[in-house]
C-alpha cells in the first residue's frame, strides 16, 4: 500500500472562511480501520463543532508537517477549463492559482464568494467544461452557480486555500495531476474527487448526505489502495494531447 491514512473531505462554499459549516465534513481512515469522522481540533473536549474552511486548510498543513503519509480527496474543482487559461494568458496551474487568489480573494476574513461575482472580469461561463467533466454524465461546470448540486461556489471558495497549502508545504505534497500523473513514493497526495460516483457503494447507516460523501471518499481511497488499483486511477487512459490539457485543467480521481 502507498499510504498510511486516507482523508475524505466533503466541501462547502457557503458563508465565509471562518464560518462553521454543517456541509463541511472530514473523515479519516487508517490502513487497518474504516473511516471515522474527524472533529475540528479547536472544539472543547466532549463538544462537537463544525469545521470552517480555514481550519480544514490549516489542519491539512499540520498533517503534512507531522510527516503523515496520506492521500486526501476533496469534493471541489481544483482548476478551470483550458478556455479560461487561454483567455487570461495563464501557462500552468501555479500561475492559475496565484492569479485566482488575487482576483477572487475568498480566503480573506469574513467574505463571501458572492461578493466577488458582480463586476469581476476574471470569470467563466456556465457552458465551459473541463475535459474531465465531459467524461462524466452529471458533473456541472465550475462556473455554473445557483443550481442544485453546484460545484461552482465551493470551487471558487477553495482554490485560494489550495494555493495557501502549496505555499506552506508544497514540496511535501503531490497535487495530482498538476505535479504529474505519476505519484512519487513517500509523497502525500491531494486530489479532486466526485463522491457521486461511489457514495452508494457503502451503506449510509446514520450519516447525513455530507457525512456519507466524506466517508465514501475516504473509504474508496483506502479500498483502492488495498486492492492496488490506485495506480490505475492515477493514470487515466488519455491521449498525449489530453494529458497536456489535464495538467492545466486537473482531473477527477476515479474517472477513467
Amino acid at each position: 500500500m502507498k499510504f498510511d491514512y486516507y482523508i475524505g473531505i466533503d466541501y462547502s462554499g457557503a458563508a465565509s472562511p471562518e464560518s462553521r459549516l454543517k456541509g463541511l465534513q472530514v473523515y479519516e481512515s487508517s490502513s487497518d480501520e474504516l473511516p471515522e469522522r474527524v472533529k475540528t481540533p479547536v472544539a472543547p473536549k466532549g463538544q462537537h463543532w463544525n469545521w470552517s474552511r480555514r481550519e480544514v486548510a490549516e489542519w491539512l498543513i499540520q498533517q503534512v508537517k507531522l510527516d503523515k503519509l496520506f492521500i486526501t480527496g476533496i469534493d471541489h474543482g481544483f482548476s478551470f477549463p483550458l478556455s479560461y487559461y487561454k483567455r487570461y494568458d495563464l501557462n500552468d496551474w501555479d500561475a492559475f492559482t496565484h492569479d485566482f487568489q488575487k482576483y477572487w480573494p475568498t480566503h480573506e476574513d469574513y467574505v463571501y464568494v458572492d461578493e466577488f461575482r458582480e463586476g469581476n472580469f476574471r470569470i467563466g461561463h456556465r457552458d465551459e467544461f473541463r475535459l474531465t467533466e465531459r467524461w462524466t454524465s452529471s458533473t456541472k461546470s465550475v462556473f455554473h452557480f445557483d443550481v442544485q448540486g453546484q460545484v461552482a461556489k465551493s470551487t471558487h471558495a477553495a482554490i485560494p486555500w489550495l494555493y495557501r497549502i502549496r505555499q506552506e508545504v508544497g514540496e511535501k505534497v503531490h497535487f495530482w495531476p498538476f505535479d504529474g500523473f505519476y505519484v512519487p513514493p513517500k509523497k502525500c497526495v491531494i486530489a479532486e474527487v466526485y463522491p457521486s460516483i461511489f457514495r452508494n457503494r457503502y451503506p449510509r447507516e446514520k450519516r447525513n448526505p455530507d457525512e456519507q460523501d466524506a466517508y465514501s471518499i475516504a473509504r474508496w481511497l483506502k479500498e483502492s489502495d488495498e486492492r492496488d488499483i490506485l495506480e490505475h486511477y492515477f493514470h487515466p487512459p488519455l491521449t498525449a494531447e489530453e494529458k497536456q490539457i489535464a495538467l492545466l485543467e486537473g482531473w477527477i480521481l476515479g474517472i477513467s
